[in-house]
């Protein structure tokens, strides 16, 4: 099929004008409350107008520590892309400083916006002090006092006070609470913590399949060694200590979504361990163990091996990063009962899919389950355009006599005998099952 040059929407929900896109849009969820021993759920519903400005602007981002591994990998990237290169083989500044570098950046090309995305390399984990990093009021006078901050906090901040997102790639908590109130203030959006690549990505996944399937894993082993500078810096504690934190919380969320297998502050025995070996360079090991226990005192333990070049994972989630988010800074929305328009929340967890220890606003869950991040990002999308969320029930196929209207064109199934082994193509596009069965249509049943 010839790729299409323009999406559509055709419906009276859905008003397009050369400036915006506005869909009417109803969320329906549900709240569940507790009434002696009965768990009553209700039914709950809120009309959305969103509103998407369809003008592409012309978009800049500052990558901060380029001479990192990841930075470098995604500049290089981009230049082969750009110039068609190829290869056969493979082998303290302060703080108004650092806002002029912006402003610079902004008018010497020419753009309408700048993100800052920090690529260094991983810093130090940061005590949150009463007084010096608690808010927003005392993190400006420390910075204004000389008093220690982390570089990564001070771009931080500059790119909030010259009103430009800023996502941090790196594992330390950058965003302390004070630099999130001074996003709250000045409405400038932020996200983090560090890229979501490769173990981590796996780890989402892999754990919510366990758990979702009554497997209750009680021990996680994680063991990784590189020998890229990431590496070198990493062998360093308290470096590392930024680096555990970011990797050990990704299966939180899960455990405490099934009080079935897991009593209150029950968890997994999690261990994380990272090794600099200077000869094998970016190509990352990663070495994984998950035992889990099963019925009649039985357990079950999987074991993975993983090896790729982890700039090369990394690099082109800081593509993604940049252009999620300046969609994001597109889009408002109003409800009936507020009708004023307002923007995402300046945490934007939406980027969670991108990031292994997602930053989430306060009092918000914290979702680390890889499916749920993405379908999160896939059903608000829809509802910029009008469209229901994807709930994967395909209703129509499932009933004794289908009788759900179908709009558009369809191609139509007929009956085809096969040798196991060959297996027809579906109207989806999909092939039969794996025994090679026909997905002829269903015989007609008989009606009374």
């Amino acid at each position: 099929m010839e790729a299409a040059t323009e999406f559509v929407v055709e419906s009276p929900d859905v008003v397009y004008s050369p400036e915006t896109i506005e869909a009417q849009y109803e969320y329906r969820t549900t709240s569940v409350s507790r009434e002696g021993g009965v768990l009553k759920v209700h039914p709950t519903s809120t009309r959305f107008t969103f509103r998407t400005a369809r003008q592409v602007p012309r978009l800049g981002v500052m990558l901060v520590g380029w001479g990192g591994n990841n930075g470098s990998t995604l500049t290089a990237a981009v230049l082969a892309n750009r110039l068609r290169l190829s290869w056969p083989t493979r082998t303290g500044r302060k703080l108004e400083q650092i806002r002029r570098d912006i402003r610079d950046f902004r008018s010497s090309a020419g753009l309408d916006k700048v993100i800052v995305l920090w690529t260094a390399n991983t810093e130090r984990f940061c005590e949150v002090i009463p007084g010096l990093n608690d808010t927003a009021e005392n993190l400006l006078r420390t910075i204004q006092l000389g008093l220690e901050v982390s570089p990564s906090t001070l771009f931080a901040v500059a790119s909030i006070l010259e009103g430009c997102a800023f996502l941090n790639g790196s594992p330390q908590n950058t965003l302390v609470p004070g630099a999130l109130e001074l996003a709250w203030q000045r409405r400038v959006f932020v996200g983090g913590d560090d890229f979501k690549s490769g173990q981590t990505k796996v780890k989402s996944v892999l754990v919510d399949f366990l758990i979702g399937s009554g497997l209750k894993t009680m021990s996680i082993v994680s063991y990784n060694h590189l020998g890229n500078n990431d590496g070198q810096n990493l062998s360093a504690p308290p470096q590392f200590r930024s680096k555990e934190v970011s990797k050990s919380s990704v299966v939180d969320d899960m455990v405490h979504s099934n009080p079935v297998l897991y009593s209150p502050g029950e968890r997994p025995d999690h261990c994380v361990v990272i090794k600099y070996v200077p000869y094998v360079g970016d190509s990352k090991r990663a070495l994984d163990e998950y035992t889990s226990e099963l019925m009649l005192g039985g357990t079950n333990t999987l074991v993975l091996h993983n090896t790729c070049e982890d700039s090369l994972l990394a690099a082109p989630i800081m593509l993604d990063l940049a252009l999620l988010t300046e969609l994001c800074q597109r889009v408002s929305f109003c409800t009936d009962v507020d009708p004023d328009p307002q923007s995402f929340h300046p945490v934007l967890s939406l980027l969670g899919f991108l990031f292994k220890a997602p930053l989430a606003p306060p009092g918000s869950p914290v979702v680390n389950a890889l499916f749920r991040q993405r379908s999160c990002i896939e059903n608000i999308l829809r509802a910029c355009v009008g469209l229901p969320p994807q709930n994967h029930m395909l209703l129509e196929h499932k009933m004794e006599r289908p009788g759900l209207k179908r709009v558009g064109p369809l191609a139509t199934a007929s009956p085809v005998l096969c040798q196991k082994g060959s297996v027809p193509t579906a109207p989806n596009g999909c092939t039969g099952d794996a025994n090679g069965h026909s997905q002829a249509e269903a015989p007609q049943m008989p009606t009374t």
